[in-house]
């Protein structure tokens, strides 16, 4: 059966741009895989998305015009129920015999089949294959519906009285199957093999495709239009390169900035524009921003990266004399750019302990109290980790720097800019002249933001962050907001994550539970606040088990290590390493059974077992040998746990395995005499404590 390629176009109205890759690539799934799953197009069949501000579009290779006939087997009842004694159909067997379009005649060819129960009759028969105008038309209805649309439109169809529903409203649809219209609507339109091109540049209007595979060329040389988005930005990307190296710069990297703009113009054309150089008085971050977010410019680095009076417009016509467009950016950005530097100008005549008070009015949570409320909870959070960690001028500067980390909330720059709050007051504190340690743990407490994000440059900074991310999370908890499946409204699992970062990274030696019950004497004032840090610990754990697997560690290797609850989390890396030489022992896996096993037995017993040995009620060899064994290696496995060689600590446990498994093998623990069993249980404690202290060894086992 003879194939050919098919092409779907929506022709519509300007797409938000921040949806439109999205749609694009949602629409050519969705209309390849119903052709798919009607047996029109082939699982290898290649699926091309098209989507530009005007259309959406799809390429599929090897579509059918008609689908094969598909084998159908239907159940249908016992033979004791469908045919009499004599091997006639009953009234049950025609009815339902009539339901699938078919007569008494059929009755002859039923096939008979044992379920195992009883014999079956089958009906066997072929599905007319679907005609790719039937298979078409609820391909083009199921991927519209499955698009992930952010806000539907309701509009009115040219003949004033229907009305439908979609994103924007559309004017025009083709579909070709190779050269011919399949005759498919939607959306109140009919199919043809006619579009339009680009608003002012199409050399004719309207473009007529003449077969599926001419789509893109034809879109290209007749309508002026790149019709793939994926071609569209990488020539965007090439132009803003081009560009970029003539004006003696390099452009700003904003994979997010390049799918928008991409998303924003049919055929592009990068010009060159620029402003005063007196704005570049301004931090760079400020006109960064503002030329991005408003203008859509793409600003211009020098190699140090330092902004230059420089920028990126890229337009979605090619005049021949472009003056005209250039002049009109650099008109529109000017009053932009002088609106950041009088916030800036303004911002600088107040200190930045000038505007602390104004952030007692300042709700932050009704339930938790003003911004200024919680800034001395950060500062007093901050304050004891500082101690903790080397006191003096450490305590000093990170408390004033918790004091002032939220006061560029209240100047005019972050009130129009948001995003840069932290980066405003690092600038605003070096203004102020304080120190710059102050001044970098001001931007660096809100570190890490992201995944993947650095982490606060200095020791001050670390201390604050930590202060301000354990503040959140404590505060959350105590008033019971929990995440819960995919809501997270206050970023609590990321802050998790910045706080386990932060320890790790830096090799902090500051238990978790200390630092989440510090976090937790800071609210001691706070109204119906209820301590949660074994349920906020739990979190952390969670959090910190899911970051570990991503890196790479097996889910026995992190369970063995996590489930211990290390209190200091620098260390957890180093207890990874020293499972995974553990592991690679020959004695591995035969101690890891082992300390399952005695878990077990401990469990069961009804009071905490503590590991002391009697030495005097040591009675069968195995029991002698095995005390002998620990009170030779436990010392050695300690000392080198406390010096932090978890790898010695663990692989010292090895010399065990021949007298645990003696053990097991000839000594009853639940003994009858009382005193044997309780020592023998105090002798199974001791070798449980040693063997899990750098992480739980029955989890590696299978």
């Amino acid at each position: 059966m003879s194939s050919k390629n098919l092409l779907v176009e929506l022709f519509v109205e300007e797409l938000p741009p921040k949806a439109l890759k999205k749609l694009g690539e949602a629409f050519a799934a969705a209309l390849a895989n119903s052709l798919k799953n009607a047996g029109l197009a082939p699982s290898t069949a290649t699926v091309t998305a098209y989507a530009s501000p005007r259309r959406l579009a799809a390429h599929v290779t090897d579509v059918l015009a008609v689908a094969a006939d598909k084998p159908v087997v239907q159940k249908l009842m016992p033979v004791a129920v469908g045919l009499d004694a004599a091997g006639n159909a009953t009234p049950a067997l025609l009815k339902k015999l009539a339901a699938l379009g078919a007569d008494a005649s059929a009755v002859a060819g039923l096939r008979r089949e044992n379920d195992g129960k009883a014999d079956i009759l089958f009906y066997d028969s072929l599905a007319k294959g679907a005609t790719l105008a039937e298979g078409l038309q609820k391909a083009v209805e199921a991927a519209l519906a499955a698009l992930p649309i952010p806000k539907v439109m309701t509009y009115q169809l040219a003949d004033g009285w229907d009305t439908v529903n979609f994103v924007r409203p559309a004017h025009g649809l083709v579909a070709l199957h190779g050269a011919d219209v399949v005759p498919v609507s939607v959306l109140g339109l009919n199919a043809g093999r006619a579009t339009h091109g680009h608003r002012f540049e199409a050399a004719v209007d309207p473009v007529v495709i003449a077969d599926a595979d001419a789509y893109a060329g034809t879109m290209r040389q007749d309508g002026a239009v790149i019709a793939s988005f994926a071609e569209r930005r990488a020539e965007i990307a090439r132009r803003l390169e081009a560009a970029a190296a003539q004006a003696g710069g390099r452009p700003i990297d904003d994979d997010a900035l390049l799918d928008e703009v991409t998303a924003l113009v049919e055929r592009p054309n990068v010009l060159i524009g620029q402003f005063e150089p007196e704005f570049l008085a301004v931090p760079q971050e400020c006109l960064i921003l503002t030329m991005k977010a408003n203008q859509k410019y793409f600003p211009l680095l020098d190699a140090a990266g330092k902004l230059t009076n420089k920028f990126l417009v890229v337009s979605n016509i090619s005049p021949e004399d472009a003056s005209a467009v250039i002049g009109g950016n650099e008109r529109v950005v000017r009053p932009r750019l002088a609106d950041a530097k009088f916030f800036f100008d303004q911002d600088r005549k107040k200190s930045l302990e000038s505007r602390v008070a104004g952030l007692g009015k300042v709700v932050y949570h009704n339930k938790l109290g003003t911004q200024g409320e919680r800034v001395q909870r950060v500062a007093a959070i901050a304050r004891a980790i500082a101690e903790q960690l080397g006191g003096g001028e450490l305590v000093q500067h990170a408390e004033q720097a918790a004091v002032l980390a939220k006061a560029d909330l209240l100047t005019d720059m972050v009130g129009e800019f948001p995003e840069l709050q932290g980066i405003m007051g690092r600038y605003y504190a070096q203004h102020d002249g304080l120190n710059a340690d102050v001044a970098d743990a001001i931007e660096d407490h809100y570190k890490p933001r992201f995944a993947g994000d650095s982490l606060p440059r200095g020791r001050v900074g670390i201390v604050v962050a930590l202060a301000d991310k354990l503040e959140t999370l404590v505060g959350m908890f105590g008033i019971g907001q929990i995440p819960t499946g995919d809501r997270d409204p206050f970023a609590l699992r990321r802050h998790a994550l910045g706080v386990i970062r932060m320890l790790a990274e830096n090799d902090l030696q500051l238990p978790l539970g200390e630092l989440l019950a510090v976090a937790g004497q800071a609210f001691a004032a706070v109204d119906g606040f209820k301590g949660a840090e074994s349920a906020l610990a739990d979190f952390i754990y969670d959090r910190l088990a899911g970051s570990l697997r991503e890196q790479g560690y097996t889910a026995q290797e992190v369970d063995a290590v996590v489930s211990q609850r290390p209190q200091r989390l620098g260390d957890i890396v180093k207890r990874l390493a020293a499972v995974r030489a553990f592991s690679a022992l020959p004695e591995a896996a035969a101690l890891a059974a082992a300390n399952k096993r005695v878990g077990n037995i401990l469990k069961k017993v009804d009071n905490a077992v503590e590991p002391t040995v009697d030495a005097g009620l040591l009675k069968e060899a195995a029991e002698v040998a095995l005390h002998a064994a620990l009170v030779e290696v436990v010392p050695q496995a300690d000392a080198a746990f406390v010096t932090g060689d978890y790898t010695e600590s663990l692989q010292t446990l090895a010399a065990l395995r021949a007298p645990v498994d003696a053990f097991f093998d000839g000594v009853m623990v639940n003994a009858d005499d009382p005193d044997l069993r309780a020592n023998r249980l105090g002798l199974l404690a001791k070798l449980h404590a040693a063997m899990n202290q750098v992480a739980d060894l029955s989890k590696l086992s299978a």
